[in-house]
């Protein structure tokens, strides 16, 4: 679903792809793993068809200088507005940096694009937030380390603009916040034998996400602190001043969560395997592993000389401790040892009702599901409480036939302040098929079967066909 010349094969290339795409559900949504993880273009409605077409380009210049640009635009039905801008930006890189300006498909985690269930923090769910983004997107070798220690993050700030589909949304009878600023940064440190004469290699990061600014329906609470100040509050998570909320002033000013991320990996001279954590948090209290073992767990298999199963993942997700289900914001901690905290209630906030998304979509993981799920068109995630199993594979079956598989099962119980009166479940289900002609150079036709069962998601089965075409237009090297 990315959009960068790069992935045609060439990064010194104007390239373009085009993706037309329908689905018919017996359901009224379409299946989950239809709709999830596809950068929000999809239309949760069943029924349903977009087209995608985009321009990009990348070229060097000087000595270590980049640029680059792109334009990908999406025609979508049922949909609250069928036409739309989805990638639109300018880079320019130098050696290892890359400053990005504007809205940009970017895929930063360390779990498996295609496989994984999604990252906790930032996933491939919703449509991107246009930002300011400067970053060291690739793994760079850090000096007198002897290729030892190689780091690479982000820091960026953006804006939403969904406060016309917003307000479609709710119909004017919630209260939220408009015009949310964000901020989120990064960073990651890889130990690897660059050489390849040692077979043990980890990971470890940290990702910070924050909302803030915006003005807020509610006429008596109105436009949100955004001055520079405040911006620094939010980027150090230091408390509001005077003009901010009452609650922005005991805690945090903004919304903030985040992960801690954590990757081991093995590879051999015809496999590769990774064993991963993300561990989740929205507070002090998560920051300090208050919420014990709450994050994503999981396993990568990669075996690239064996067609018939290149690679399979296995994932377990668990949210339910969120470190307690209740919140002291303060009390005696000479009468009462310990940190406080607790009910971090995840991916919601009191201020920023819209929580942890975009146009209803989850940043993070979908397995929490979207409030674009919720009925009477409540905003906010109301299963955030979950216990999720996940298996993952894909392969080929010919040299021009590949597949994929993901089956998912999970578990919720609500929220610690609105559970369910009973345990929901459900279970979901992909197959892909994609086919590529020896003779149509740059297309693609992807066959899917999906599947939803259990009082989550419903009873559902749902089929569509894509149809990708994607080329150079013209080579710079």
């Amino acid at each position: 679903m990315g959009g960068r010349a790069q992935e045609t094969g060439s990064p010194e290339a104007t390239s373009y792809r085009a993706e037309i795409a329908g689905s018919v559900a017996s359901g009224d949504h379409t299946p989950f793993w239809m709709v999830s993880n596809r950068y929000g273009i999809v239309p949760l409605e069943a029924n349903n068809g977009y087209l995608k077409a985009g321009v990009f380009h990348d070229q060097t210049f000087g000595d270590g200088f980049r640029w680059g640009g792109g334009l990908d635009v999406v025609a979508a039905v049922p949909r609250y507005r069928n036409f739309y801008i989805q990638q639109l930006y300018a880079e320019l890189g130098y050696k290892c940096l890359l400053l990005s300006v504007g809205s940009k498909e970017r895929y930063t985690s360390l779990w498996d694009s295609r496989l994984s269930s999604g990252d906790l923090t930032h996933s491939t769910n919703a449509r991107p937030i246009p930002e300011v983004n400067i970053s060291i997107p690739e793994f760079t070798v850090v000096p007198l380390t002897k290729g030892w220690a190689q780091v690479k993050g982000d820091f960026a700030i953006g804006r939403s603009f969904d406060k016309a589909y917003l307000s479609d949304f709710t119909g004017g009878g919630q209260t939220y916040v408009d015009n949310v600023l964000w901020h989120h940064k990064s960073l990651y440190l890889q130990i690897k034998d660059t050489r390849g004469d040692f077979p043990l290699s980890g990971v470890v990061g940290v990702q910070h996400w924050a909302q803030w600014g915006g003005t807020s329906t509610n006429p008596n609470v109105g436009e949100q602190p955004h001055s520079l100040k405040d911006f620094i509050r939010v980027v150090c998570g230091k408390e509001g001043g005077g003009d901010a909320t009452a609650s922005d002033q005991i805690n945090v000013l903004g919304n903030h969560y985040g992960s801690y991320d954590f990757q081991l990996t093995y590879t051999a001279e015809r496999w590769r395997l990774s064993a991963y954590h993300q561990h989740y948090f929205e507070d002090k209290s998560g920051m300090i592993f208050v919420n014990n073992l709450d994050g994503l767990w999981g396993a990568r298999l990669d075996v690239p000389e064996f067609p018939w199963l290149r690679k399979v993942v296995v994932e377990y997700l668990t949210t339910r401790d969120q470190s307690g289900p209740f919140h002291f914001i303060g009390f005696d901690h000479d009468l009462h040892p310990g940190t406080g905290g607790g009910g971090d209630n995840y991916y919601n906030n009191g201020e920023y009702t819209t929580g942890a998304s975009y146009f209803n979509r989850a940043i993070g993981s979908p397995l929490i599901l979207s409030p674009e799920y919720n009925e009477g068109g409540q905003l906010g995630f109301q299963n955030n409480r979950m216990r999720d199993w996940h298996l993952a594979a894909e392969g080929s079956l010919s040299p021009q036939v590949d597949y994929r598989v993901m089956v998912t099962f999970m578990n919720s119980w609500g929220r610690h302040a609105a559970p369910f009166l009973q345990k929901r479940r459900a279970a979901a289900g992909l197959i892909d098929i994609t086919y590529r002609h020896p003779r149509l150079d740059g297309w693609r036709f992807t066959g899917s079967l999906a599947a939803d069962a259990g009082s989550m998601l419903g009873d559902n089965i749902g089929f569509s066909f894509r149809i990708a075409k994607e080329g150079l237009l013209k080579r710079w090297e």
